[in-house]
């Protein structure tokens, strides 16, 4: 018997890029020119931190968006006071998933700071690992879909870069 998965191939691939996203959007702040390594030490621990928060919340909105989906199922002439009616296992170990995901998508991206002291050297290869999983993304979704994997890994690719800018501009 095969087990139904609790994500499916496109959850799982928008919450690595979630996480991915906001990773980079620490990364990208540092300045290679000035940044010593207590300043790379605290981004690495706000870029963990800030991933570890969406996680939890992102996990406990996973929670939530099955309760309201099950209970609407339900209809209204079934309204149940408790929660844990419509809440299944599943549900948590999706939630579970969810976080890891957002969390694990923070190492590629950060690892290289922690292992190339070189602050300048650190940021081309974070940089270079960043953009191809989002390309890597971007394929993943377009296999799913149907679609041609080229156009949306670049697209992917092309997204990704507007959004962190666009957050590092925004002061995120």
């Amino acid at each position: 018997m095969s087990r139904r998965r609790v994500l499916d191939p496109v959850d799982r691939t928008l919450e690595v890029l979630f996480g991915l996203i906001m990773a980079l959007t620490f990364t990208g702040t540092i300045s290679v020119a000035e940044a010593d390594r207590e300043e790379v030490r605290s981004m690495l621990v706000a870029a963990l931190t800030c991933n570890i928060a969406w996680g939890l919340v992102d996990g406990v909105m996973y929670v939530v968006t099955a309760l309201v989906q099950r209970a609407r199922e339900a209809g209204p002439g079934a309204i149940n006071p408790r929660p844990s009616a419509y809440l299944h296992v599943d549900d948590f170990r999706g939630a579970l998933g969810v976080f890891l995901l957002v969390v694990l998508a923070t190492f590629p991206v950060a690892l290289p700071f922690v292992f190339i002291h070189e602050t300048h050297q650190a940021m081309r290869v974070s940089n270079g690992i960043a953009l191809a999983m989002l390309f890597a993304g971007g394929w993943s979704l377009a296999r799913h879909a149907g679609l041609s994997p080229w156009r949306l890994g670049t697209g992917m690719l092309l997204i990704g870069t507007v959004l962190v800018l666009a957050t590092i501009a925004l002061g995120g």
